[in-house]
């Protein structure tokens, strides 16, 4: 036990904080009453992109005041300890029918952008109403595609992230804040 603390510690101390736990908070509550405002009367379904995302969808949607449907999409391009995007695979698996709905897809992060891009375009065969975007982060200055992401909460400089359901080899999802790791 005493081993797996130290451990625990040495890992959090070598994490630079870039956006704290309460300015994370304020910015998903918005982000909420932006949404609640733009989907009232309107059937949404909020996709969160596995597994980054989990964190700010669970905190989001108890920030919406609307009736919504619920699911995950998995899409991967970073693998294991990679700090550079590879091929993107998408598993449609556990998407609801969102057939003649609002879609909004709900990621960690926007990097280059591709994933979000090959998501939006997969989606297209559900036959969606609108397929919309939001994400916690936004790395501009590495965005690579013509689309952006629909609503943002931060933007961030071209550092490797962790935190709030971002991870390093699957680990430091744990962090309530958004950090750096410091080599």
């Amino acid at each position: 036990m005493a081993a797996e603390q130290e451990m625990k510690g040495r890992r959090d101390a070598a994490v630079r904080r870039l956006i704290s736990e309460a300015e994370i908070q304020a910015a998903v509550e918005q982000l909420g009453q932006l949404i609640s405002e733009e989907y009232a009367e309107k059937p949404l379904t909020i996709l969160g992109v596995l597994t980054g995302s989990i964190m700010l969808v669970t905190d989001l949607i108890r920030q919406i005041e609307l009736p919504l449907k619920l699911g995950l999409i998995q899409a991967s391009s970073y693998r294991g300890t990679a700090t550079s995007p590879s091929e993107l695979r998408i598993n449609t698996a556990l998407v609801p029918d969102v057939s003649d709905r609002h879609v909004l897809l709900v990621d960690d992060i926007f990097d280059t952008g591709k994933t979000m891009e090959g998501l939006i375009e997969r989606l297209q065969d559900f036959n969606p109403r609108s397929v919309k975007s939001a994400v916690l982060l936004w790395k501009k200055v590495r965005t690579i595609v013509e689309i952006e992401p629909d609503y943002h909460c931060f933007l961030i400089p071209d550092e490797f992230v962790v935190g709030y359901g971002l991870d390093f080899n699957d680990e430091y999802r744990h962090l309530p804040y958004i950090g750096v790791v410091e080599e």
